[in-house]
């Protein structure tokens, strides 16, 4: 049985200010949701990642702001600063961490879980970015996790697959390196439209 964190709740106090922060930042926008009760889900998915964030009205008694360490993990500490900056974040200086010592800068050989950035949304729940190169053993993703069933994931190759013949007619030849083009492409599915602000 596998047990795959999806969501994480961050308390707002203004939902469209909230809405316009992340999907200004090129967050996927799944949800915009009027309960019966009149409570709001909004729901929203940053790029590659298997779990969304949700916010809203009567969501959690926590109080705005009050999210903190929300980790986002990626390949390139300095990229990922770049497109966040251009996007609208205020984000921090890159920092390096060898114990409870901050240190400017990335880690001088960018080793994996050593360098570190920060933001706020517009109520102060804070994220962190973190720069993973290499994971430590044991730690792996499901297939699952982006097409949540094995029936999507088969549809999602049928679309590739769909896709892939195209490109190829487009060649004028067989690709030879069909799986690249495959997983390429599910990887962009996958992380769905860009949402503009």
């Amino acid at each position: 049985m596998d047990y795959r964190l999806e969501v994480v709740k961050v308390p707002v106090s203004d939902v469209d200010r909230a809405k316009d922060f992340y999907t200004g930042l090129g967050w996927r926008l799944d949800a915009d949701l009027t309960l019966d009760d009149g409570g709001r889900i909004v729901q929203v998915t940053p790029p590659g990642s298997a779990c969304s964030v949700h916010f809203g009205t009567g969501m959690t008694a926590a109080e705005p702001g009050s999210a903190q360490g929300l980790e986002l993990v990626v390949d390139d500490i300095g990229t990922a600063k770049s497109d966040l900056t251009e996007h609208g974040a205020q984000v921090s200086e890159v920092f390096h961490s060898n114990g409870a010592k901050r240190n400017p800068g990335p880690d001088p050989e960018h080793r994996s879980y050593q360098s570190y950035a920060s933001f706020n949304d517009p109520d102060g729940n804070g994220w962190l970015l973190q720069e993973v190169t290499t994971r430590l053993p044991g730690r792996t993703t499901s297939a699952l996790a982006a097409y949540g069933s094995i029936e999507s994931l088969a549809n999602a190759l049928r679309r590739a697959e769909a896709a892939h013949g195209r490109y190829e007619q487009e060649l004028g030849h067989a690709d030879p390196d069909w799986p690249a083009w495959y997983a390429q492409y599910m990887t962009n599915e996958s992380a769905g439209p860009k949402t503009s602000a």
